[in-house]
């Protein structure tokens, strides 16, 4: 790669332009999130209506721009903390809706089981998905610790830590294969799906931890356990919330973490749908591929998760900030955005007539 003298990186980098800017436009999610936390009726379903009504029509309108960065811009980019600082925000606001959250809940602003209260309640899950999980993820496969710090208090919030053992020791090693709880089978329903990958994953996590800790001749209830240590912060202050703000405020966290738990899972279901990668010997698999996971090209989908949905070469660099991660040729195309998508597995029947015969393609080219 060819050197960018310096005073033009930083007067690139000084310089605001869509490339940086449109990520902000992932702040108009917990913004419906807090429309619907103030609101009453139909309004406390902002979130939801915004995240799987407007943001999949609009993405059916918009198309796929698969363009990727110039190797001068990246430099530029991979040098601007806007990225970066962009994402300690999410953090801030995450735990600024779940205080919130809990807060108006204690106060009685929601009858306890009523639409409203359900409303406040998904409108909460959405942004443990798309910020508690999802930008966790992004964090946790940074290697600096203050941003593994950062992914687990997310995740946290999210009551969902296991995630972070055994996504990144885990799910990228075994990722289309059938040791993977996170790749879903050709015509396996999404909801019988979701009930694998949840206890396999979690089970997943708690074997790779016990593993690290046996490689290292010490008990699997060693101190350091990070498994046993993540899952005691996470119920430790959901048993805090119970016994300080009542029984039903905590359910409610629950829920609306088992509520980002399952979008979360939605998202893995379509990732990797119906994808295998061929058994070499007994014990091993040819390596990752980009045939190996579904990519989307869609501009909101990738702009409100981070570049998630540029997924072949997220497999394929871990590491790779989501401001870097390009479009590659030949990677499998989703028909939609992420969000769309989310929608229409849930619909077993019509998601299998679009994506089998996609899927077979893809089989016989490879």
């Amino acid at each position: 790669m060819s050197t960018i003298p310096a005073n033009s990186l930083s007067q690139s980098a000084s310089r605001w332009s869509w490339r940086a800017l449109k990520y902000i436009m992932a702040l108009t999610v917990p913004l419906t999130v807090w429309i619907s936390f103030q609101g009453s009726g139909v309004w406390t379903y902002t979130a939801l209506l915004y995240a799987f009504l407007l943001l999949p029509s609009l993405e059916l309108i918009m198309g796929p721009n698969s363009q990727n960065l110039t190797e001068m811009q990246k430099e530029v980019v991979a040098n601007d903390r806007y990225y970066d600082g962009l994402l300690w925000l999410l953090v801030a606001i995450q735990y600024g809706l779940l205080i919130y959250f809990i807060w108006s809940l204690s106060h009685g602003s929601r009858e306890f089981g009523s639409l409203e209260w359900w409303g406040m309640v998904l409108s909460m899950g959405v942004i443990c998905s798309i910020l508690g999980i999802n930008v966790g993820h992004e964090l946790g496969h940074r290697t600096d610790r203050f941003s593994q710090f950062l992914a687990k208090a997310l995740l946290v919030t999210s009551l969902y830590t296991h995630f972070f053992i055994e996504h990144n020791r885990g799910h990228h090693r075994n990722v289309a294969t059938p040791d993977d709880p996170a790749t879903a089978r050709k015509s396996e329903w999404m909801q019988t799906f979701y009930f694998r990958a949840v206890f396999m994953a979690w089970w997943s996590g708690w074997k790779l931890e016990a593993q690290r800790l046996q490689r290292k001749g010490h008990s699997v209830f060693h101190w350091t356990n990070e498994f046993i240590q993540l899952q005691f912060v996470q119920w430790s202050l959901l048993a805090a919330v119970v016994y300080f703000a009542g029984w039903k405020v905590g359910l409610a966290w629950f829920v609306a973490g088992m509520f980002g738990g399952f979008l979360l899972e939605v998202v893995n279901y379509i990732e990797h749908y119906g994808l295998q990668r061929k058994k070499i010997t007994d014990n091993r698999y040819e390596r990752v591929q980009p045939h190996h996971s579904w990519n989307s090209d869609h501009v909101l989908g990738r702009i409100m998760l981070f570049e998630l949905t540029r997924h072949s070469d997220h497999h394929h660099q871990p590491h790779k900030p989501y401001q870097l991660l390009d479009s590659v040729d030949h990677a499998p195309q989703l028909p939609t955005g992420y969000p769309g998508m989310m929608v229409l597995c849930l619909i077993p029947p019509l998601f299998f007539a679009i994506m089998n015969p996609r899927l077979e393609r893809l089989h016989s080219e490879h």
